[in-house]
C-alpha cells in the first residue's frame, strides 16, 4: 500500500473550512450579533484561508495532480511568499492562531474548530515531510505525432497479421484474366 499524502487532505479540510468560516463570518454580522467584530474577523480570515488554500499543490509520489480551474493565477501568488506558504509548518502555525478568535462568537465556531483540525492535519504533513509544490503548467513536446510512426497503416481495420498479409501479397501475383461481376450472373 502506498503512503498516505496528509497535505493533500489538510488542503481540501482547509478549503473547505474557509468556506466554512466566511459563512459563520456572515451569519454573525448580518445578524447583529454581541460582539460582531468576530464576526468580521472571520469573514476576513475566511477569504483569507481560501485564497491561501485554493492552489492545490503538487502530489508528492504520483503524477496526477489536477490543478483546480483558474488556480494557475492564485499559485503565481501563493508561491511569491516563498518558505511562508511552502513549509507545513508554517502553515499549520498560522492555521492554529487563525482559529483562535472564531471560537469568541457562536456563528464562527465551527469554523474554528475546522481550522483548528486543518492545522493538526498540516502538522502531520509537516512532520511526514511533505512540502507545498506547485502544479506548473505542463509543456507540450516539440515532436509531432507523425514522426514517431515510420509510415502509415496501408490496410483498413481489421487488418491481418503480418505473415497473412505478406502470404496474400505473395499468392496475388495470380490474377484472374476474367472478371466476375455479380450482375453477370
Amino acid at each position: 500500500m502506498g503512503q498516505i499524502e496528509w497535505a493533500m487532505w489538510a488542503n481540501e479540510q482547509a478549503l473547505a473550512t474557509g468556506l466554512i468560516l466566511l459563512t459563520g463570518g456572515i451569519v454573525g454580522v448580518a445578524g447583529q450579533f454581541k460582539d460582531w467584530q468576530f464576526a468580521a474577523y472571520g469573514i476576513a480570515a475566511g477569504v483569507f484561508i481560501c485564497l491561501l488554500e485554493y492552489p492545490r499543490g503538487k502530489r508528492k509520489n504520483k503524477g496526477t495532480s489536477i490543478e483546480r480551474m483558474g488556480q494557475r493565477y492564485l499559485t503565481i501568488c501563493v508561491k511569491a511568499f516563498g518558505p511562508l506558504t511552502r513549509n507545513y509548518f508554517v502553515r499549520a502555525g498560522l492555521h492554529a492562531v487563525l482559529s483562535i478568535p472564531g471560537g469568541f462568537m457562536l456563528p464562527t465556531v465551527l469554523g474554528c474548530v475546522c481550522v483548528a483540525i486543518a492545522s493538526l492535519i498540516y502538522l502531520l504533513a509537516a512532520i511526514r515531510g511533505e512540502q507545498w509544490e506547485p502544479i506548473m503548467p505542463q509543456v507540450e513536446s516539440k515532436q509531432r505525432p507523425g514522426e514517431s510512426m515510420k509510415e502509415p497503416p496501408s490496410n483498413p481495420p481489421p487488418r491481418l497479421p503480418a505473415e497473412l498479409r505478406r502470404k496474400r501479397q505473395e499468392d496475388a501475383a495470380y490474377v484472374n484474366p476474367i472478371p466476375i461481376s455479380v450482375n453477370s450472373v
